[in-house]
Parts: structure tokens; sequence; C-alpha cells
């Protein structure tokens, strides 16, 4: 559309800039630090890490750029009454980096090689280096090294557009849902694929805030974790359907791209445990899969919403007005969107 053509030869950000813009949030529960220290490539970042509860740990020694703080804490420094917000959002209303990159304290630097790998370093290259969402390259990602375009893509769309998130994946236990996890609980991710690609435009996908990095002037906003399907704030094990629907959404209205496959991390989580726990807070969500995902695939946003916030808004009253009949937890939801965009606003002003 011509909408669409008037995003194309946006500027992309310079890599060599862009680890000096950049924090690392974690979300913990665990209430122990001690696991950062499988992760000595992180000492050269700053961290964000939001403790569900308290008191807050102490970063082992070595980690001297930290910044931690328990979710009830963060409320109060952010001056925020909602209780809707997890620890995943306070990450980034806490920020002031243009970029975040999400880890989980249930993970570890994947080995590839005999080799740790710096997660973060992927990352800041997916992130700064061009997307082709509005044409499928069959060669993977052409602006890695030894890659291009494959014959017959189109020329006009060879620059690219700018990258809003990078989403890594992860060895070891996979990310399935609940049923799944428990119908096969000893499976294991042990498949390296060292490749990059888009995600083409108009397809929904699923993102994990295991392993995933956005730019948060482009994006960032569309990342509200959502509300459990008791309408509680999402906790770290959640269903995050939600961020990956509204942020697809929203990003392809916008003409950004979404990256994925590198960088990996291993996640040694116990499945059997965890598939255990969010079987409960699974089972409306699968419920209403068909209607929302349905939604989310149908959905138009309107030329006047050309920013991130406008987006975000008009995306806000759809589910209002359109999810808003199905079930009155659609209704708190689109509640807690505009609340958490005016405190996103709030953050970043």
């Amino acid at each position: 559309s011509n909408q669409l053509l008037i995003l194309y030869n946006m500027p992309v950000p310079k890599q060599a800039d862009s680890a000096q813009q950049l924090d690392v949030g974690i979300a913990s529960t665990t209430g122990s630090l001690e696991w950062l220290n499988a992760w000595p490539a992180l000492k050269r970042y700053h961290l964000i890490i939001v403790c569900e509860s308290g008191p807050a740990p102490t970063a082992p020694a070595g980690f001297n750029n930290v910044q931690i703080t328990t979710r009830t804490d963060a409320l109060q420094q952010l001056k925020l009454s909602s209780a809707q917000l997890g620890c995943w959002d306070l990450i980034f209303l806490l920020s002031k980096k243009r970029y975040v990159v999400l880890l989980d304290e249930d993970c570890s630097p994947a080995v590839i090689k005999s080799q740790p790998v710096d997660p973060i370093a992927q990352h800041i290259t997916n992130l700064t280096s061009p997307s082709t969402p509005f044409f499928f390259n069959t060669l993977y990602d052409p602006f890695r090294g030894g890659a291009d375009f494959v014959r017959g893509y189109p020329f006009s769309l060879r620059e690219g557009q700018p990258t809003a998130l990078s989403h890594g994946l992860s060895l070891g236990h996979p990310d399935y849902d609940a049923a799944v996890q428990m119908s096969k609980p000893l499976a294991r991710n042990t498949r390296y694929v060292d490749a990059v690609l888009t995600v083409p435009r108009g397809s929904l996908f699923n993102l994990s805030f295991r392993n995933v990095a956005v730019d948060r002037q482009l994006l960032g906003i569309a990342l509200f974790s959502g509300l459990d399907a008791d309408s509680q704030p999402l906790g770290k094990h959640g269903d995050t359907s939600w961020a990956s629907f509204c942020s697809k959404v929203v990003g392809d209205h916008l003409g950004y791209g979404i990256k994925t496959g590198l960088p990996y991390v291993s996640c040694d989580k116990p499945s059997v445990t965890a598939a255990t726990a969010n079987m409960e807070m699974e089972y409306k969500n699968v419920k209403w899969q068909k209607e929302v995902v349905g939604f989310f695939q149908s959905v138009k946003l309107s030329p006047e919403a050309n920013s991130p916030a406008a987006a975000y808004a008009e995306l806000t009253q759809k589910v209002r007005a359109e999810l808003g009949p199905l079930d009155p937890h659609f209704k708190q939801v689109a509640d807690a969107m505009d609340a958490w965009a005016a405190a996103y606003k709030a953050a970043t002003a």
C-alpha cells in the first residue's frame, strides 16, 4: 500500500554505538542470583533484575553494574498504582536505554563447538541490521556475512526495513504449552540451526521472554505482557502470546521487521514442575485461542496510527470493542493496556 511505501528506507541504527545503549533485563523468582556466575559475558552490560518478591538478593562478585529491585519497590519507584504490571513489564519501564535484552534465570549460555555463546552480541547484530518482512528470502537473512538475496528478489526491497525485535531460541527444555510439556516430559531440543530469518509480514508468531531483544523506540510499548486468564499480572512462566501478537500487529503496520533464529541459550528449567503449574493458568487461554488468534490475524489499523504509541492505542480500542463481548476478561485486558501505555509514556518522557 502507499502507506507502506512511505516507510521504506527508514534509517537503521549503527552497531558500534548499540552496546552502550543496551540493558539486560531479568525477572527473578528464586531469591538468589548465584546463577549469574554462569554468565560472565553479562559483566560488561548494565543489568536490571526485578524480583517477584523480597528481599532483593545481592549479585555475585564481579557484577558491579546491576540494578536489583523487587516488583513492589519498582512500582513505588515508578509511582504506579496499577497492580497489573508484572516483572517483565517493569523492566521496560525502569530501563532508560534504547535496547533491552530479556533473559531467563533458568537459562545459561549455549555452548556451540565448545565455545559459550554471547547472546547479547548476536541480538545487537540482529537489531542493527535490516529485516525483510515484505518478501521472504529463501537464503535466510541476506544481511549476514556470506549471504545475499535470492534471484528474483525485488530490487526495490533490498535495502530492507528497521528491525524492531530479535527473537532467540533455546536448547534443552523446549518452550512448550503445558499440555505438551506434560505429554512429552523428556523432550529436549538438541538441534542447533545456524540461521536468522525475518518473520514474514502478516504472520503471527509466539515469542518467549527467555531470550528476546527489542528496540524500545520502535516497539517497546507493544510488549506489555498482558494478564493471565484470571486477569492477574502475568507470571514469569506465563503465556506470552499477548505481547507476541500485539508487537507483531503494530510492527507489521509500521513496517518494522522481527528476526528469529540466532542467538541460542540453554534452558535447564525442569519442565514437569512448570507444566503442572502452568496447566491451571493456560486452560482459559486455550479456550479463547481461536477467537483471539482470529482477531489478531484480521485486525487492521488506520493510516492515522502512524507511531508506535498511536498504533498501540488504536489496537487497544479494537481489543475492547471486538474481544470485549467475548468475555469481561478482555475488557480488563484493554484497561490494563491503557494503564500500561500511560506508564510507558511517563517512563520514557
